[in-house]
């Protein structure tokens, strides 16, 4: 009894009260619980924000990996990424968008850490849109930013076609959404290459024989100015390269960045794009095969869009203008 004695003289003190005054001590400690109550109560109505975690969600024809980085309270940001058939590992440096709020990345079907069936019938654009929405509906994300880079804005504008919900704002980095101004273009950038590498990319398209390491070797000079233009290339790029799936980008695309002949060498949405409601950010290189005169084209067609050209960068401005480019995109979705 002399211990609990001790221990009751001590809380005594420490609440500055004496023992006569056991009713005030009651009274304060009742105050300070219903505070706490109060404070536990509004925490339990916010918002709850996404923990930082990985994981699987089932999709249409199998199952796709996601990361999510990042639990701040903004509201959170879709990755798409490029291809078709790449892996998200290249988006890398947008993880630093996860100051403000939760980034979730995903390697689309077929590629990356995702499942890779067999059925060629999966790869058509309307089931990657449906992949968009399992994705959405399986992290109940409510309410996104979309961003999409390169074949991604492809995805990212037919989604928007479709009306979705709960979308605040969408970014097009470096975007193709017309593959017959993307060849012209090509064309145009083809042209600039030397005289030797102009005849091996056009002898080896005329004879059907892109898979020559002749023709893979001009296309990387062409992928050095227009693509990245940095040297080495990021790893993160390369392990991009090396999870990809070239059998999604071929039937999809084609043999080379420049020379479409898959499905979607007819894709145009240009005149779909005053569809589109929301806020919309456009970007890319000065060196971009996506290139400035496209994007502000694009634009032109998409009311109340904005551009931005990274006059240092190509095709990948997440890694040769990093920190420009990321707080561009966070100035950006803060707005909305």
């Amino acid at each position: 009894m002399a211990g609990t004695k001790h221990h009751e003289k001590g809380y005594m003190m420490m609440t500055g009260v004496g023992t006569r005054d056991t009713p005030q001590v009651i009274r304060t400690c009742v105050a300070w619980l219903a505070i706490l109550a109060g404070l536990l109560l509004t925490a339990c109505s916010a918002p709850p924000s996404l923990a930082e975690r990985e994981g699987f969600v089932e999709v249409t024809g199998g199952r796709v990996w996601y990361r999510i980085v990042g639990s701040g309270s903004a509201t959170p940001v879709v990755v798409l990424h490029g291809g078709p058939g790449a892996a998200s590992n290249y988006l890398k440096p947008l993880e630093k968008l996860a100051v403000d709020r939760p980034v979730i990345f995903y390697d689309q079907l077929g590629c990356g850490r995702s499942d890779r069936p067999a059925d060629r019938s999966l790869w058509r654009i309307e089931r990657f849109v449906e992949e968009l929405s399992q994705v959405r509906e399986a992290l109940k994300l409510k309410e996104i930013h979309l961003y999409g880079h390169s074949w991604g804005t492809m995805l990212a504008v037919d989604y928007m076609l479709t009306k979705p919900s709960g979308v605040k704002s969408l970014i097009l980095a470096s975007p193709c959404l017309s593959a017959k101004r993307w060849v012209e273009d090509a064309n145009v950038l083809i042209a600039e290459l030397p005289p030797d590498t102009q005849k091996v990319i056009r002898s080896h398209e005329k004879a059907g024989t892109t898979d020559s390491k002749e023709y893979q070797a001009a296309v990387t000079e062409y992928l050095k100015r227009h693509l990245c233009r940095l040297d080495p290339w990021p790893e993160d790029l390369a392990r991009s390269f090396a999870a990809s799936n070239a059998e999604i980008y071929n039937k999809m695309w084609g043999p080379s960045e420049f020379h479409p002949t898959g499905d979607l060498r007819a894709y145009d949405r240009v005149d779909r794009l005053r569809e589109i409601k929301v806020p919309t950010l456009l970007a890319s290189g000065r060196y971009d095969e996506a290139t400035p005169g496209a994007t502000t084209w694009y634009s032109s067609n998409l009311p109340g869009s904005t551009v931005r050209v990274f006059q240092k960068s190509s095709h990948l401005a997440m890694f040769e203008e990093q920190e420009e480019y990321v707080r561009t995109l966070r100035e950006f979705m803060k707005k909305f």
